[in-house]
């Protein structure tokens, strides 16, 4: 079953105003829930949503089982964005980690290792820096937390975020999947600095045939300056096994 609901692009009367479409999406490392490998569903995922910037988790980078493609820049080629990839670990002859796509060029680029209990995959978050318009700098961040069901390290990976970002200069979006649900300890933990995309609205994003748990998210530091228009869970149950989760901001 394949099903996919259709935006359009964000309007405004002030053309002056920066309106980002954000996108989060766990990619599954290119598989898709047939068992093929096909970079086409989830470039069109992307493309429909008109995103201008994406933060992609379980991301591959010239793995045996990726049959050695940069996922990425193929994604990159695919959609005409800005790739980024952010190696977490090294893995199957390659490597394995996060990746941003950007509609702008990137100005600079960090990836920060976060801290995890020995025995447990290494995990980063990836950021940007974007000149959004002529006027407006904009921090992206993308990141993918650990996965298991003892939440001690999403907790001091969600602690290592807050205190590495929390006092960035500019307007600063965050991004990914963090494996816990709303009203969880790592989620109250990441509330502490930045405001929820999702607060009115949580919508389940897994697993993608029939989502009954949320756990991707977008969230913005300092929200006395961004507005959120919308937000969409997009339900493709071919694609991956996450469903990808769209914000569309206002930089006030």
């Amino acid at each position: 079953m394949f099903l996919f609901a259709f935006y359009s692009k964000a309007k405004t009367v002030d053309t002056d105003k920066t309106i980002l479409r954000v996108l989060t999406f766990n990619i599954l490392h290119g598989a898709t829930m047939k068992g093929d490998f096909n970079l086409d569903l989830i470039a069109d995922v992307i493309l429909r949503t008109e995103a201008d910037l994406v933060a992609l988790q379980e991301v591959d980078f010239k793995t045996n089982r990726a049959k050695k493609y940069d996922l990425v820049l193929e994604l990159a080629k695919l959609t005409g964005m800005v790739p980024l990839f952010g190696r977490a670990m090294f893995y199957d002859d390659g490597e394995y980690g996060e990746a941003i796509l950007s509609k702008k060029t990137i100005i600079n680029s960090r990836n920060v290792k976060l801290p995890h209990l020995n025995g447990y995959e290494p995990r980063t978050a990836l950021e940007i820096t974007i000149a959004a318009s002529n006027e407006d700098t904009i921090s992206f961040i993308g990141t993918h937390l650990d996965h298991v069901e003892n939440d001690t390290n999403r907790i001091i990976q969600a602690k290592k975020i807050n205190s590495v970002f929390e006092k960035k200069q500019y307007p600063t979006i965050l991004a990914g999947d963090l494996n816990d649900v709303p009203g969880s300890r790592t989620i109250n933990i990441f509330e502490k600095v930045w405001t929820l995309t999702c607060s009115n609205n949580p919508s389940a994003t897994y697993p993608s045939e029939n989502p009954n748990i949320k756990i991707d998210y977008v969230m913005v530091l300092d929200k006395e300056r961004w507005n959120i228009i919308e937000t969409k869970v997009i339900q493709d149950s071919l694609a991956s096994d996450h469903c990808a989760y769209l914000a569309v901001l206002e930089l006030k």
